[in-house]
């Protein structure tokens, strides 16, 4: 789990973390204020098999895309990323068009969000 950019709001993604954890899931949450070259170099160290992004600065149609990039620039295209914040419908079906597994908005239950990673997040090879 990691919270890009300036947005100094962390609480919804400490319950998701907290709530993978509870569901089984080794969890690496990296904190506030992370550039997306700090989370893909986190990502790669751990070989993780999701990033999950915590995103309510409006800028999600810049962080996603940038941390695909540089995921990608590193050899590292299999890690499921997904994500969730304030992000309106038509942006996250754009992110999804560019290879965001799932945009998880307001409302979103944490048992919902664990059973999708349970389901769609596959250990990498």
């Amino acid at each position: 789990m990691a919270k890009p950019g300036l947005d100094g709001h962390d609480r919804g993604a400490k319950i998701i973390a907290r709530a993978l954890r509870d569901g089984g899931f080794e969890v690496i949450y990296t904190g506030l204020h992370q550039t997306p070259e700090m989370i893909a170099e986190a990502a790669i160290q751990e070989d993780v098999d999701a990033i999950g992004l915590s995103i309510l600065s409006g800028a999600h149609m810049t962080l996603f895309p940038e941390v695909m990039r540089l995921l990608k620039e590193k050899g590292v295209d299999d890690v499921a990323l997904f994500g969730g914040g304030i992000i309106p419908d038509e942006d996250a079906a754009r992110l999804k068009s560019m290879g965001v597994k799932e945009i998880f908005t307001p409302g979103a239950s944490t048992e919902d969000i664990v059973k999708w990673v349970r389901e769609n997040v596959q250990p990498r090879q």
